[in-house]
């Protein structure tokens, strides 16, 4: 088995990080931030026209048909453009919810701490919540991430999202993935420009384990979410074939390996979205802390999707049970 993507898969993720460039690129983030627009409607909209929220729906439904491989490669060039708004939910909401494929509609979730709390990201801005019959009535609530608005919802309990729950945490996986990359991207350029004692300080030993540490970490992260992306991808093609001839005990072996891998995976990639953020904030030093350094943003967009879909608690406990599971031959514990 290759796990190398295929020319199609990186041909995709290029045409996607050409579009955001384009279309996302420091200039609009910036202005984004200054001018409190969480979500740019036109943007979504073409979003939309190039298949990003139907990348997974069949093409008789009006989709693009392609599978959870390749969604992880758009979400991932996401991450890296930090591009607000409820990315996911929308994606996963395609097929679901009138518009949410095309980009006519925001949809956002109750995807917000461990099974779903009452805080909701971009109440405001969406046209539907996933799983809900309405719009729930909210108080807007301080977040870290300026492009991250949340409201406490009010009025009833949160919408169930757990049939969404693990192809949502595994493209949070990937977008975290994405500004890990990119926060490494940051502190090399930085330190190959920053000079100090007549020389770039990326030659000081110090500076470089830093910068070797978040290669480290987010590889890692993007062969754990890689992984996962094939696993899931795989499990989905057998039970739409072969349903019928599997036995219960088959069923739940399978489940299990896919929600472990995709525990593992938004565990990794949360941990190197944030340290990583952590490390270009060292590697930048004083000029790390100033709102003019975009560190600041992947740092706190980190700490909010750290909460989404799936906690690390939760990762923590799906991933033990999966070891244990295997440790015991099968046998739950």
């Amino acid at each position: 088995m290759d796990f190398q993507p295929t020319r199609d898969q990186r041909d995709l993720r290029a045409g996607v990080r050409e579009l955001l460039a384009g279309r996302y690129g420091r200039d609009a983030l910036r202005a984004a931030v200054d001018g409190g627009s969480a979500v740019d409607r036109g943007l979504w909209r073409e979003l939309g026209a190039a298949g990003f929220f139907a990348l997974r729906l069949p093409e008789p439904e009006g989709g693009v048909g392609l599978g959870l491989p390749e969604a992880v490669l758009v979400f991932e060039e996401a991450g890296r453009a930090l591009l607000p708004g409820p990315l996911v939910a929308t994606h996963l909401a395609a097929g679901a919810v009138p518009g949410a494929a095309a980009g006519t509609a925001v949809v956002t979730a109750f995807d917000l701490g461990e099974r779903g709390g009452p805080l909701v990201s971009y109440l405001a801005e969406a046209d539907a919540v996933l799983g809900a019959a309405g719009l729930p009535p909210g108080e807007p609530v301080r977040s870290a991430d300026p492009l991250t608005p949340l409201h406490r919802v009010t009025g009833g309990g949160p919408a169930d999202v757990s049939a969404y729950r693990e192809a949502g945490a595994l493209l949070t996986a990937a977008l975290q993935v994405g500004s890990a990359l990119r926060t490494l991207e940051l502190a090399v350029r930085y330190a190959g420009e920053r000079e100090q004692f007549g020389q770039p300080i990326g030659a000081f030993q110090a500076v470089k384990h830093l910068c070797a540490g978040m290669l480290v970490r987010a590889e890692v992260a993007r062969t754990a979410v890689y992984a996962a992306a094939v696993t899931a991808q795989a499990a989905d093609a057998a039970d739409g074939q072969a349903a019928d001839g599997q036995d219960a005990d088959g069923e739940a072996a399978e489940a299990a390996e896919v929600a472990g891998e995709i525990a593992a995976a938004k565990l990794l990639a949360d941990e190197a979205a944030v340290r990583n953020a952590r490390d270009c904030l060292q590697v930048h030093g004083g000029m790390g802390f100033t709102w003019e350094a975009d560190v600041h943003l992947h740092l706190k967009r980190a700490w909010v999707r750290a909460e989404q879909w799936v906690t690390a608690a939760e990762a923590e406990e799906a991933l033990a049970a999966e070891l244990s599971r295997t440790a015991t031959g099968g046998e739950a514990r």
